[in-house]
């Protein structure tokens, strides 16, 4: 429910709409399937293929069959994500015009060059035939990377028909209603230990909810079982992955991509294994975790230098996480919870040297003056500002001095999309080389242009088909710890520290990454404790910002925050990606507060009061 059917267009609003009244739309009914169950049950015949799959894959390391056959016990888990809506302050939109002979598009957009290929695909056209651009956009975390085409298809459409502008922006409702969310997830864990409590395997099955259409889900499904075992050297693991399709709106793209969803399942998975067998969390999870050197879910060696060790040291002593977890098992009312995660950036396997293969531009433009040139956009997430500063050390100018406005496929070269936490290390890098290669020719005077291609770092292998081998080139480190207190008559929860330590390489701009670190894990806290997002016959429920609720500045108290310094070679000035990272961690924290509070295990988020009054009675 919500797919584009037809586009009725015309200068005066009130009458398209009443014309769109009159359209009579026939459908022919079937048995739906809404959510994961449904969807692999097909009653009502499969959506896609034969088995109802957009695709699946298996991961294997070791000899996981052996490790269940050896264990003395098996602890067992199933954990579940919902929907989460982005709910970004700018609604999706779009304006297309006809300028110099060609569909021109003004969009609010992550990815230019993904919306001119499609666009030139349904009209028939070159891509060059078709011209982006992109405008200041407000907000996306993922939401705009695949869906603007959608939009763009259609408007484009009209505006090659009837060569005259047209305007297509959604209302808050519509936006709510009729885009992509956050793949929902069910992960099931099953983890053999021996008799000393050692683990031996695991074994891990996931399924997400593609909804009709793939759109990125087989890459939000590899990404979520690349980051199955989180941080930790498990000797043997068998994980599969499922994406199902069924009669919802598509699920999509959303900060994280994946990982969110496979983080959660085995953190939260780590902590009730060591409490049945007696354990602190953080130190039975500290035991297994992946060093530089040891064997990765697709059987490659971790070649970051891992130090996880120094970081739980240093998040210790920001937050008391040891002492208050002693103390607050014996207090029924307070709860204090810790994650431990890893993000790879960049485009999984070899994505960014196989698909992407990335170009940037830069030009003298005068005395003391350079223009920039790339399609990664703004979207607040400072991007701007951090790539000009890139630039700008190595030519040894103000960051002011260097130009770099919103992109337009026309002027542009494609440096590759705005997702996967990829513009600062990747593109930012290509900067780096492409500003020494400037600097080289500065004295050739104005006007002078120099370029990057992109180029893959020495030592990486991989293969798409069987996905082995180096899932990506780096991965950024974190860990946060949540405190929460609970009001004893209503069950409300409500968090009370916050804190937090990332290992990003070197931040470019620690300004900017703070703001990044604190929006990310609220945004994440929303996602843990609140965001319900429910489809009822098909349609999303909460279709409001009344009825959908999201955090605010006053629900959550200061993110304390450390950056622990760990340069990356091939990042500029040693910079990791780390949009999504900060997102990664806050939401298994916050569940494992709820397990330290209560008492017992949390499988699904969001935790809101009821669940937590439902697992006090159990």
């Amino acid at each position: 429910i919500g797919e584009t059917i037809a586009l009725v267009a015309g200068p005066d609003r009130e009458k398209v709409l009443e014309l769109l009244s009159r359209i009579q739309v026939t459908y022919e009914d079937r048995e739906p399937a809404y959510t994961i169950e449904e969807g692999l049950a097909c009653k009502g015949g499969p959506i896609v293929g034969e088995d109802n799959l957009f695709g699946q894959y298996t991961l294997v390391k070791g000899d996981p069959d052996t490790a269940f056959k050896r264990a003395a016990r098996i602890v067992e888990g199933t954990y579940r994500t919902g929907f989460q809506e982005h709910l970004y302050m700018e609604p999706q939109g779009m304006v297309g015009t006809w300028e110099e002979g060609k569909v021109t598009l003004y969009a609010s957009a992550q990815c230019p060059f993904y919306i001119r290929k499609s666009v030139a695909g349904v009209l028939g056209v070159e891509e060059d035939g078709v011209r982006v651009r992109q405008v200041t956009t407000g907000g996306a975390f993922g939401g705009k990377e695949h869906f603007p085409d959608v939009i763009a298809t259609p408007l484009a459409v009209a505006v090659n028909k009837i060569r005259k502008p047209i305007q297509l922006i959604f209302e808050r409702e519509e936006d709510i209603a009729f885009t992509c969310k956050r793949h929902p997830s069910r992960i099931t864990i099953r983890t053999a230990l021996d008799a000393r409590g050692n683990i031996l395997g695991m074994d891990i099955d996931t399924v997400i909810n593609a909804g009709g259409y793939e759109s990125s889900s087989l890459i939000v499904l590899q990404r979520a079982i690349l980051h199955g075992l989180g941080v930790y050297n498990i000797p043997s693991a068998r994980v599969r992955g499922r994406a199902v399709a069924t009669n919802t709106f598509p699920s999509d793209a959303f900060r994280g991509f994946g990982a969110p969803q496979g983080l959660y399942a085995i953190e939260m998975h780590m902590s009730q294994v060591a409490r049945a067998l007696g354990e602190s969390p953080a130190a039975f999870k500290r035991r297994y975790f992946i060093r530089k050197g040891e064997m990765t879910v697709t059987n490659a060696t971790m070649k970051d230098n891992v130090i996880l060790d120094k970081m739980f040291e240093a998040v210790d002593n920001l937050s008391g996480y040891s002492e208050k977890a002693r103390a607050y098992a014996k207090d029924p009312l307070r709860g204090i919870g810790i994650a431990f995660v890893n993000h790879g950036c960049g485009f999984t396997g070899n994505g960014e040297q196989e698909i992407i293969k990335s170009v940037v531009r830069m030009k003298r433009t005068g005395p003391r003056r350079a223009t920039l040139y790339v399609s990664n956009v703004e979207m607040g997430q400072g991007l701007q500002t951090t790539l000009r500063k890139i630039a700008a050390k190595e030519l040894g100018l103000d960051y002011t001095e260097i130009d770099y406005d919103n992109p337009d496929t026309d002027v542009v070269p494609d440096s590759g999309p705005t997702v996967a936490s990829r513009s600062t290390m990747v593109v930012g890098y290509l900067i780096q080389e492409c500003a020494k290669k400037l600097k080289a020719k500065w004295d050739e005077g104005i006007g002078v242009e120099t370029e990057q291609h992109y180029r893959h770092p020495e030592g990486l292998t991989w293969d798409q088909a069987t996905l082995q081998g180096d899932a990506y080139p780096s991965y950024g480190w974190g860990i946060n710890v949540i405190e929460v207190a609970m009001d004893p008559m209503t069950c409300e929860v409500r968090t009370t520290g916050i804190w937090s330590v990332f290992d990003v390489g070197v931040p470019i701009d620690e300004t900017i990454m703070a703001g990044q670190v604190a929006g990310g894990i609220i945004q994440a806290l929303g996602y843990a404790a609140m965001e319900k997002c429910e489809v009822r016959d098909g349609r999303f429920y909460q279709r409001t910002m009344a009825d959908y609720t999201i955090p605010t500045a006053v629900d959550f108290p200061e993110v304390k925050n450390i950056f622990m310094e760990n340069p990356y070679p091939y990042g500029p000035s040693g910079a990791r990606g780390a949009g999504e990272l900060v997102f990664d961690a806050a939401a298994p924290a916050y569940a494992d507060a709820i397990q330290s509070l209560t008492g017992k295990n949390v499988y699904d988020i969001p935790v809101t009061p009821e669940k937590v009054m439902g697992i006090l009675k159990q």
